[in-house]
Order: structure tokens, then sequence, then C-alpha cells
């Protein structure tokens, strides 16, 4: 019977780069994507759901543990996340014409906070389980 073990594949400085620059990208792109969204709601009798909030919270999270576990670990999550905060900082910042995207008011502060928090809390986390599975 033959043993096989797995080798770490060794990557590049480039390549390490070129996957912190995606990630960048995508937690940029879904950062300004979720904050067009944040502000959708659903009546339910006399109270207004914010499920935009809620999803976007949720992709946040999703998007930056899917990243951590694929995409190489903390130093990946750590970069969508950077990306998804700083779309949201600039979108929270008044236009040319004075209006804003994110309104200060309690879904607005928690947009602008959420996934700040949410990048902690993946990015610090001990570690995560292997998506290959040790045990085989």
């Amino acid at each position: 019977m033959t043993v096989v073990t797995e080798q770490p594949i060794a990557t590049s400085a480039w390549a390490r780069v070129g996957t912190l620059l995606f990630a960048f990208l995508i937690g940029a792109l879904y950062g300004a994507v979720a904050t067009v969204g944040h502000r959708q709601e659903v009546p339910i009798g006399a109270v207004a759901l914010p499920w935009g909030l809620l999803a976007a919270l949720v992709g946040v999270a999703a998007l930056l543990v899917g990243i951590r576990l694929v995409g190489g670990g903390r130093s990946a999550a750590a970069a969508s996340g950077a990306g998804v905060v700083v779309v949201v900082a600039l979108l929270t910042l008044p236009g040319l014409g004075g209006s804003v995207i994110v309104v200060g008011d309690l879904i607005g502060t928690i947009w602008s906070v959420a996934p700040a928090l949410i990048a902690v809390l993946v990015v610090a986390w001990p570690k995560l389980p292997s998506p290959r599975g040790d045990d085989a």
C-alpha cells in the first residue's frame, strides 16, 4: 500500500501579490454592490424589516470566510475585507452634489461599522477547518 502525502504548492511572490490584489478587488466590488442594496426594506405590518442590510452583512461574512478558506488564509481575507471597508468608507462621503448613498441613520451607521467588525472577526479567528479534510 502506497501512502501519498500532499506537498504544499510553492507560490511565487508575484502569485501571492496577485492573489491579494484579486481578493481586494472582489471585496471592493462586493462592497459597492452591497452599499447600493443595503437600504432595501420589506414592510411587515407597521415594521420595516431591513432585509438589504441583513443580506449585505451575511454576504460580507460569507465572502470573507470563503476567501479565507479557499484563498490562502488570513492575508487574502484581510485584503478582501480591506476592499469592502475602503469602498464603504468612500461611498459614505457626500458626492459632488452633496448627495449620499449611506445615510447617517441607524441602518447607515450599522452598515458603516459592521463590515469592519466582521472582517476583524474573520481574520482574527484562530483557525478554520481545512476544506480538504485532514482525516483521510
